[in-house]
């Protein structure tokens, strides 16, 4: 039954991101940055008594010892939750989203968007059936500086594209964190958490999700090499990749999570036949435009020339830097939107990452993995 949504604040109700999680605290935070979302529930840990602590310290309204039971009764009440945010370990995306998504529960979900490429293609089903909004946080794609990229590449002013070069690295698994007892180090080196990926999953899905979010081109196969550096850790935590794009255009891919002295370094720059573009997300406000034969441009956010998608998704005045909260923000902001709409009948608009997106990052891990064991080989996705 659709709920009543036009003059009062969408109601989240928050599965995982208890106690000890970082991306938690960052999923809501970024669903109630712009005053469209209250999280008002949760079922946050699979321990009930850290779930109940974790409820309590957020003030949240109403704590369940279950992501079941939490979806049946979340349905049942004339006040209940509009959307689901799920932020557990990659294991339970699946079914924690398919138990809200059959309750008529829209879901805003972490990435990858499942533990394995089967669950992916089951989960395509369900969304289309259920018809019901379901976003995917890639939040980098959130940035406005990366929104003008797309669009300008969009625009023609590159050119064709012939040259992707896209880098995810960071050295916060240098060292066996998960032997020391680091909780997000524990579950994201573990393969019965994480899935058949480490690095690859956890970042290189990032940077896939990047490329073609901004190039508007898929990948159509990679040749991939897959490295575990640090001793006795069960999944990679470096890689390597060559890639060809659908319009003959070629490519180049790698992250990596032993890189010492990096912090969050994802990187990306576009070269066509008429000019050039770079984007750092340490600097998130700069796009840097290269045309040919000319001087490099400096675009920063929120300015008169940034394109118009740009500019709807900044929230300060030009110079006022805007960063990871804000792009993450921007995601439920366009979520929230369509969730309303969906309600209310109208046609969603999109915008933002969703299952399909969801589908080429599962598949691409898949094939990254099969490469890497056959020697990095070609392989087609």
């Amino acid at each position: 039954m659709a709920r009543e949504v036009a003059n009062r604040r969408l109601r989240a109700g928050i599965v995982g991101g208890g106690q000890g999680s970082f991306i938690g605290a960052v999923h809501r935070i970024a669903a109630e940055l712009d005053g469209q979302a209250e999280v008002i529930a949760g079922a946050m840990s699979t321990n009930p008594e850290r779930a109940r602590a974790s409820a309590a310290s957020w003030y949240l309204q109403r704590s369940y010892d279950s992501y079941e039971e939490m979806a049946r009764a979340e349905a049942q009440r004339a006040d209940g939750i509009d959307f689901a945010i799920v932020a557990t370990p990659n294991h339970m995306h699946f079914p924690v989203v398919k138990a809200f998504l059959e309750q008529g529960i829209h879901v805003v979900c972490d990435k990858p968007m499942t533990f394995s490429l089967e669950e992916a293609q089951q989960l395509v089903s369900l969304v289309e059936g259920k018809q019901l909004v379901f976003a995917l946080t890639h939040n980098y794609t959130g940035y406005p500086t990366v929104r003008h990229a797309r669009d300008l590449v969009r625009q023609g002013a590159l050119g064709e594209v012939r040259k992707v070069l896209v880098e995810y690295v960071q050295d916060w698994l240098l060292d066996a964190l998960e032997k020391e007892g680091n909780k997000q180090a524990s579950w994201r080196t573990d393969p019965t958490k994480s899935g058949i990926a480490g690095s690859v999953g956890d970042i290189g899905t990032h940077a896939e999700n990047l490329l073609e979010f901004v190039t508007g081109l898929k990948i159509t196969s990679l040749c991939a090499d897959l490295t575990t550096f640090v001793e006795g850790r069960a999944l990679d935590d470096d890689a390597n990749m060559l890639l060809r794009l659908e319009n003959g255009g070629k490519g180049f891919l790698t992250c990596s999570q032993i890189a010492a002295g990096e912090e969050n370094n994802l990187t990306l720059r576009v070269y066509g036949t008429k000019a050039g573009l770079e984007w750092h997300q340490q600097e998130p406000n700069t796009l840097i435009f290269k045309p040919h034969g000319q001087p490099q441009q400096i675009l920063r956010t929120n300015q008169g020339y940034m394109s118009d998608e740009s500019k709807a998704l900044s929230r300060l005045p030009g110079g006022h830097p805007e960063g990871f909260y804000e792009a993450f923000a921007n995601i439920y902001r366009l979520a929230i939107a369509d969730i309303r709409r969906a309600e209310s009948g109208e046609q969603t608009q999109g915008g933002y990452p969703n299952v399909y997106d969801g589908l080429r990052g599962l598949n691409f891990i898949v094939k990254a993995v099969e490469s890497s064991q056959k020697g990095a080989v070609w392989v087609e996705l």
